[in-house]
């Protein structure tokens, strides 16, 4: 390991946290890390990474911590849980959190994490999956003080291919609500037009080649519709309950803003009534099963 790059901690190796790792510990960091699951660990530890027994002694191990964990209740567990970084002022000085949480949340947790444990605080949630991450072309939204962003960049630009400050503490989360609109609406879209090529008798496979230039072409239709066209949700790229999580956050936040989105609104309910069917832990572009169904089974 480079002797010239920050001791780096990482906690949480789910279905990003895992290719994050690997890309670090590729690009000669140092990474700690810790896992609810222990057994998910064996992954990154094969490939150099320190195993540690909580998030406070990871931090204890690193100069600038990673989060990428479930939802708000985890960030805030791991910050000032029984075995939370926030239990002392010793190790790392500053938290990355590539998380999916509200900018809200993120703004009173990080004031408080400064005022009881002296870490600064990135928000900068990703995008892009497990396949971009361990290559190292996640896309990155940050938000937080420039002296903050600029000292952690090198580490974000290690995980991203475009990495972009957006403002201040908050403001990644906030772009990442709209990513995760972006996002969830053509999900849901994707489901319907495979389902309108089946209906019209045309070959639903060729449908992204046919649109392949043109205005209706985009990174999701050629990799996500042809992902629900091929149904190759085995084993899952990423779980549909974290979309669900992210768009049922995205509807309160634009609620707190006064906005009525409807056609976001009409995605959010098509997309979490799929999930509540008992697809929470199917791939996030499952949501095409749903279209197979008759109205009934819905």
């Amino acid at each position: 390991m480079s002797k010239d790059k920050p001791r780096l901690g990482f906690v949480g190796l789910g279905i990003m946290g895992v290719p994050m790792v690997k890309r670090l510990l590729d690009k000669e960091y140092e990474v700690a890390v810790w896992n609810l699951e222990p057994e998910r660990a064996e992954a990154v530890t094969s490939a150099g990474a320190t195993w540690c027994e909580g998030p406070a002694e990871v931090r204890a191990a690193a100069e600038i911590l990673l989060f990428c964990v479930l939802d708000g209740d985890a960030v805030e567990e791991c910050c000032f849980g029984e075995n939370g970084i926030g239990r002392s002022r010793s190790g790392a000085d500053i938290l990355i959190d590539c998380s999916t949480i509200s900018p809200e949340r993120t703004r009173d947790l990080a004031q408080r994490l400064e005022a009881e444990a002296g870490m600064s605080w990135v928000d900068a949630p990703i995008s892009g999956g497990p396949g971009p991450a361990e290559k190292g072309e996640l896309t990155i939204m940050a938000g937080g003080n420039d002296s903050d962003f600029e000292r952690v960049r090198p580490v974000l630009e290690t995980l991203g291919a475009n990495v972009t400050h957006m403002g201040p503490l908050g403001a990644g989360q906030a772009t990442k609500n709209i990513n995760q609109a972006i996002v969830g609406v053509n999900y849901v879209l994707m489901a319907e037009i495979l389902a309108l090529a089946k209906a019209a008798g045309i070959d639903a496979n060729a449908v992204p080649d046919a649109l392949r230039g043109g205005m209706a072409d985009s990174v999701i239709l050629q990799r996500i519709y042809s992902q629900m066209s091929r149904r190759d949700f085995e084993p899952p790229k990423a779980y549909a309950r974290q979309l669900a999580k992210d768009l049922k956050s995205l509807r309160q936040f634009h609620s707190g803003l006064d906005l009525d989105l409807p056609l976001v609104d009409a995605a959010v309910d098509r997309y979490v009534a799929f999930v509540d069917k008992g697809n929470g832990m199917s791939d996030s572009a499952a949501i095409a099963n749903f279209y197979e169904r008759t109205s009934d089974d819905r």
